[in-house]
């Protein structure tokens, strides 16, 4: 299938016979949910397109809020590639998002461990008894009354890890500030969408071992 070939709110910009990157629009899941009106994702609308995919497909995931390049592959091999690199930390990945606040410091790291809430689900929260390790570096890329632009570059992938990171207060470890639109931590009222976006994604060619890099610039 040829690159640049669009479906509706799903743009493929690269693809070959191991594996297909794509950008995912905000406000679409990654992998099916609970019940029928959850099985529209990236996902199925992948195997609808290369129904010659075998296997699982399906290495990373992207919150529904969230957009930006993702990679899925197309065969057994090349998942167990691909899925091995994202397991050992082996990609590299930078997020763009614009944070409810502005930040005294232009870089940073914050290292804070993260578990569901439980009563409050999907919601994430801190926890040093029993929250798994989560480390995120960032830095301030353009300021404006009332907001901060950032690069945030995951160390790990906790779920909600950015989105957690960034509201939790100064004080207590993290960044102090929301990201903008954000409908769990913050105030979706303030944006049409939630403003993070996955820019950049780079990792080990499956067959070539060739490292290749995609970035694809936020729309907000």
């Amino acid at each position: 299938m040829d690159a640049g070939l669009e479906t509706p709110e799903l743009r493929i910009i690269d693809d070959n016979d191991q594996f297909v990157v794509l950008v995912k629009p905000p406000g679409l899941l990654s992998v099916p949910g609970r019940g029928e009106d959850k099985q529209d994702c990236v996902a199925s609308r992948i195997q609808a397109l290369y129904p010659l995919a075998t296997g699982s497909i399906t290495v990373h995931r992207l919150d529904f809020d969230t957009s930006g390049v993702m990679v899925y592959a197309l065969n057994p091999s090349a998942h167990r590639a691909l899925s091995r690199q994202f397991m050992h930390r082996k990609v590299g990945k930078s997020y763009d998002a614009l944070l409810a606040g502005e930040l005294s410091g232009d870089e940073g790291e914050v290292d804070l461990p993260l578990i569901v809430d439980w009563p409050n689900r999907p919601r994430q929260m801190v926890c040093y008894e029993r929250g798994k390790p989560a480390q995120t570096l960032w830095r301030v890329t353009d300021r404006a009354p009332g907001r901060t632009r950032v690069e945030f570059r995951p160390v790990t992938g906790r779920t909600h890890q950015l989105r957690v990171h960034a509201v939790t207060p100064v004080d207590k470890g993290g960044m102090g500030a929301a990201i903008v639109g954000d409908p769990l931590y913050g105030d979706s009222s303030t944006h049409p969408r939630m403003c993070l976006h996955a820019k950049m994604l780079g990792f080990w060619h499956p067959t070539t071992g060739k490292w290749v890099v995609y970035e694809q610039d936020a729309e907000f």
